[in-house]
């Protein structure tokens, strides 16, 4: 039986790095933090992930941090050292368990800012910005629309496949924190009956989601599995979710494979699924009008690889 947790524990927990604080000191999320002129305010000009920690275990942590700091690199944004950001999070998952409980699972999210114009916080340039991590239970809804069959609609993200290396200042690999576009495309999904959105380039090749990545698989006669996935060479995040999938579905002797996918591709694949760090994964049913069959046996076996892999 899960434990209750009281209001206070339910609450989110805010924990931020800076020169001084190294491995972080706790502070209230509730609370006013930002200064307005900082950049990540100003002109969403931050980096982050979100990972999921599951009893205290945060999974893909390393994944993550490896991530981070590619986009910091295309971003040109210091950031703390590893080890400072998972001392970070730990500090948050003891704020939890010292409050009377830590959830069976927590979102955490860790974000980097340019902080603000012409202030370095330090300087180290390690220390120069604004980082934080934010640490808040996974709700219910979240947990039960796991393996629940969705639909989505493709959305044109207004540029074609070279873009990403025709123009490196778009800066298409990082994850960055202007995501107001992101955001449009999922409202608009909603406002036409979708649940989710699938990002073509101009030139007919498959992105990404907003908040996730794509898997198409195909079962042959013999029960043989193929997973492929859009190559980040497209100018997409690569998916630490996906990249897990992919490694254990390896070792159960499935194929994979990555490369240019295009919408017919899309059209015609057995089956489909967005996956995501929080969501984990989500079988497609439905794209704008077309139909897609969905086997709940292999959904099973995507979230298993991922439980499996911890």
């Amino acid at each position: 039986m899960a434990e209750r947790f009281d209001e206070e524990a339910l609450r989110a927990v805010g924990v931020r790095i800076d020169a001084e604080h190294p491995e972080g000191i706790v502070f209230d999320p509730h609370q006013p933090q930002l200064r307005v002129t900082d950049l990540s305010a100003v002109r969403g000009d931050g980096i982050f992930e979100t990972m999921l920690a599951e009893r205290g275990h945060v999974r893909k942590f390393a994944a993550h941090l490896d991530r981070l700091q590619s986009s910091a690199a295309i971003t040109d944004i210091g950031i703390p050292p590893q080890d400072a950001w998972r001392a970070a999070v730990e500090l948050g998952l003891d704020e939890f368990r010292s409050r009377g409980g830590l959830p069976d699972e927590v979102a955490v999210r860790i974000t980097a800012s340019r902080g603000v114009e012409g202030e370095p916080a330090s300087d180290d340039p390690a220390f120069s910005g604004t980082y934080w991590v934010l640490l808040t239970p996974v709700t219910e809804k979240v947990k039960t629309s796991r393996g629940r069959t969705i639909s989505v609609t493709l959305l044109d993200r207004g540029y074609d496949s070279g873009a990403s290396e025709r123009a490196p200042w778009l800066l298409l690999g990082a994850k960055t924190l202007s995501y107001a576009v992101n955001m449009a495309a999922l409202r608009w999904a909603a406002k036409h009956g979708h649940d989710d959105v699938i990002f073509t380039s101009s030139d007919g090749n498959v992105l990404e989601g907003p908040v996730s990545s794509i898997l198409l698989g195909r079962r042959s006669s013999d029960g043989r599995v193929h997973l492929r996935t859009p190559s980040p060479d497209a100018g997409i995040l690569p998916g630490t979710t996906q990249a897990t999938i992919f490694r254990a579905a390896e070792q159960a002797g499935w194929e994979t494979s990555a490369g240019p996918v295009t919408t017919e591709d899309l059209h015609s694949a057995q089956f489909l699924w967005l996956t995501g760090s929080v969501k984990l994964v989500s079988p497609i049913g439905r794209i704008d009008d077309h139909s897609v069959a969905v086997d709940d046996e292999l959904t099973a076996a995507l979230l298993s690889f991922l439980n499996e892999a911890g």
